[in-house]
């Protein structure tokens, strides 16, 4: 039954990272039909992602309501519709529609999972389980590439709601094998929540959401500016730039399979100091002033690679900081100080890059860096 629960949850991260690049993969055929500017899918972007910090923000109630098995099974079925939404629309108002259940559907999940696995497994299990997340993401423009080819772009978010659907079906049908983890703290279901301010008002928390937020700034603005800075700096064509770019994803999806292997013999404080270490050193491979562009290619793997470990860490390190019973509390907070730093800080820097220079982007990151592990100091230094 243990490996049957932990199975499930690792498909849930997976159903979780299947959407997150699928807008993305699609929007160059999307925008055509829709004869929209290629800037509209911002417009689309920060709607789900306004979905996702309200429903981070609620996860608390809800799961305190209804558990965490229900919001998880509940949320990948909205999830679903959404995507099936998605394969349906012919205007682009109506895709703007569809984005608020995604987003609803994907912040639930995300909090929920995240302080459920915090709670019961050990630090390895979380880095496994993002590393699934990066799977998902992987699978999903392939997904897209071959319904463009054979159907259109729609078919594409047909099979993912299909997939998803036969996710939550398995999730409902499973239901009580959740049950063999107990409640630790004996507080999920009591009803009983800490509220946004109280939350606020522990120790430690705000010092803790800024470094998150800092992190997930870098992390959000490598990954939508990797590309650009290596077409424009490098002298790469497009095509080549993009496809050197995504090595960040390999590096982050590889780093927390690696991460996995050694975080519960580190724990989460010195998985935190090794990766912003390591992400660092890849800044500095891509600064270096050489014609070579493969140098700044294996810069942004070492910086996917340096990533990898911070955010399940940091995740993974809540119950300890702040206490079992005020975990979800804060994680919900925590995922929506994430999405914070991943929807804005990435086009403040296309501004930057817009009026002063592209060249920014590794000085630009590494103020965060340095932001966030300061911040994330601090933090573990208040538990003392």
């Amino acid at each position: 039954m243990y490996i049957l629960l932990l199975s499930l949850i690792y498909l849930a991260f997976i159903s979780l990272g299947l959407p997150d690049s699928l807008l993305g993969s699609a929007w160059p055929a999307m925008r055509q039909g829709f004869d929209v500017p290629i800037s509209y899918m911002g417009i689309v972007s920060m709607i789900i992602s306004g979905g996702t910090i309200l429903s981070s923000l609620m996860s608390e109630r809800l799961t305190k309501r209804f558990g965490t098995k229900t919001v998880t099974a509940v949320s990948i079925l909205v999830t679903s519709m959404a995507m099936f939404g998605f394969s349906t629309v012919t205007a682009f108002w109506q895709l703007c529609l569809w984005g608020i259940p995604y987003g609803l559907g994907a912040g639930a999940i995300d909090s929920a999972l995240n302080n459920y696995v915090a709670l019961h497994y050990s630090s390895r299990h979380m880095s496994w389980l993002h590393c699934f997340w990066g799977v998902g993401t992987i699978i999903s423009p392939y997904i897209m590439s071959y319904a463009i080819a054979h159907t259109d772009w729609s078919g594409g978010y047909r099979i993912v709601s299909l997939i998803q659907l036969c996710i939550a079906i398995a999730m409902f049908a499973t239901l009580p094998v959740w049950k063999i983890n107990s409640d630790p703290t004996g507080t999920e279901n009591d009803g009983k929540t800490v509220g946004l301010r109280n939350a606020l008002k522990i120790k430690g928390v705000p010092c803790l959401l800024l470094g998150f937020f800092a992190y997930c700034a870098a992390e959000a603005t490598v990954m939508l500016w990797a590309s650009s800075y290596l077409a424009e700096t490098k002298g790469l064509s497009e095509k080549d730039a993009a496809a050197y770019a995504s090595l960040f994803f390999i590096g982050i999806t590889a780093g927390r399979f690696i991460s996995g292997l050694f975080s519960d013999r580190l724990g989460d404080r010195n998985m935190i100091r090794t990766g912003t270490a390591i992400a660092l050193c890849g800044v500095v491979l891509v600064l270096l002033p050489v014609t070579v562009p493969a140098v700044a290619f294996g810069g942004f793997v070492v910086i996917g690679l340096g990533c990898a470990p911070v955010y399940p860490s940091i995740i993974h390190s809540t119950p300890y900081n702040f206490g079992a019973e005020n975990s979800q509390a804060v994680i919900g907070i925590q995922m929506a100080s994430a999405y914070v730093g991943s929807t804005f800080m990435p086009p403040v820097f296309g501004l930057i890059a817009n009026h002063i220079t592209i060249r920014l982007m590794p000085f630009y990151i590494t103020v965060f860096f340095i932001l966030m592990i300061i911040m994330t100091e601090k933090t573990f230094g208040m538990k003392k």
